[in-house]
């Protein structure tokens, strides 16, 4: 990408590339919430992205500490590893995507120790002068590397913590003094799930319950400190249930409800900014206020300060839907759909996946369809490889991430 001749010698790089953010969706509400490294909310894995970005209580893989460090503990591979990889902004540019890679290893029968590494490059902008003079390239990128833990406490349930590191390298100084810098923060995660078997008339059913807080952590500046932003804190809740319909078909359907637990901006409905100059003011020194708060303070006030009361609340609630269908352990065939009201962001988008399991060896596969506005995850193919050393033949239906009665 190259920057206009016009370019500010002094820039904070996301004004150059606002739609290669999540952000961009939600800043063309009034009402929307913004955050600081919206990536982190980003599935990495093509299995979650072809459900919808669904994964708080699906079968474990190597890909679990990201939706639900709970989950660790119910693997049984002795290890496994994933690497992933998604192409952004494909129909404007080549050199930018969100990479990942993690794994886990098995510590006794029921516990479990995970590590991952998300890397998203943002491509290199080449900077130009008034007379069209070269004043540089930049790379601007953010990465977030995971520690993470989980423990069955009892057949059926399960607890799991995670720690992150986040870098977010967006500025950039040409030329001239300036005090952006890069983003820093540390940040926990907290996963339950819960798995049993069911009996329903005939059938039997595999019932699983998730939940998780993630991205529990100090505001991250680039500027001065008291112009920090939150993280995406999110709270996740959701359920998964199998059946078997016979020796060689299984199916899963699984919903995940998502709420960031961030402070909510200030607005006025029907408000047009600039109509009032007195008015303009008074949101600005509530919005102040807002970014102001403790993170803690911000996390719990999340759940009652939308200006337009329970309602509203009910929008910031964000869904993700999916279907997986699995053919003798070894094919599979997926689909789901994501869901955010058109106030607060108005991302929706259908996705499709495939999946193959053989031995040690798994991948899967993505499709991004949206049905509103533009993502930068559209119309590309977004491909995860998997890896489970078990010793045995061909990989079991919890190893693979397979769903399993």
């Amino acid at each position: 990408m190259t920057a206009s001749p016009s370019t500010v010698r002094r820039v904070l790089v996301p004004a150059l590339v606002l739609g290669a953010s999540l952000a961009a969706h939600a800043q063309q509400s009034a009402n929307a919430i913004t955050t600081a490294v919206p990536i982190l909310t980003v599935s990495p894995d093509s299995r979650g992205a072809a459900l919808g970005d669904a994964g708080v209580a699906t079968s474990p893989d190597a890909n679990a500490a990201f939706y639900n460090p709970g989950k660790l503990g119910f693997e049984t591979a002795p290890y496994g590893v994933s690497a992933s990889y998604s192409p952004w902004l494909r129909a404007i540019t080549d050199d930018m995507g969100l990479a990942g890679l993690s794994g886990y290893k098995k510590f006794g029968e029921r516990g479990a120790l995970a590590a991952s590494l998300m890397y998203f490059d943002l491509g290199t902008i080449n900077f130009r002068g008034e007379k069209n003079d070269d004043l540089g390239n930049f790379n601007p990128k953010e990465y977030a590397f995971s520690l993470a833990y989980g423990q069955q406490l009892s057949e059926k349930f399960g607890i799991g913590v995670a720690a992150r590191f986040i870098h977010s390298n967006l500025s950039v100084a040409n030329g001239a003094t300036t005090d952006s810098r890069p983003g820093n923060a540390a940040a926990v995660d907290l996963g339950v799930y819960y798995n049993t078997d069911l009996s329903l008339g005939a059938s039997e059913y595999n019932l699983a319950l998730g939940g998780a807080i993630t991205n529990m952590g100090n505001k991250i500046a680039y500027t001065k400190a008291d112009q920090a932003d939150f993280l995406p804190t999110n709270l996740r809740l959701g359920t998964a249930i199998t059946r078997e319909l016979d020796a060689y078909n299984k199916i899963t359907l699984t919903v995940d409800a998502n709420k960031l637990l961030v402070p909510t901006p200030y607005y006025i409905d029907g408000y047009i900014r600039g109509s009032n100059a007195a008015t303009d003011l008074q949101i600005k020194e509530k919005n102040d206020a807002i970014a102001r708060k403790p993170v803690f303070s911000g996390m719990l006030s999340s759940f009652t300060d939308a200006p337009g009361g329970f309602k509203e609340e009910l929008r910031e609630i964000n869904l993700s839907a999916g279907a997986e269908y699995w053919y003798n352990d070894l094919l599979a065939a997926r689909v789901g759909y994501f869901y955010e009201n058109p106030v607060k962001g108005d991302r929706q988008y259908l996705s499709l996946g495939l999946g193959l399991r053989y031995q040690v060896f798994g991948v899967d596969a993505a499709y991004l369809v949206p049905n509103s506005r533009n993502n930068p995850l559209s119309n590309t193919v977004r491909v995860s490889l998997h890896f489970n050393f078990n010793g045995q033949d061909n990989s079991s239906p919890v190893d693979s991430g397979i769903p399993s009665n």
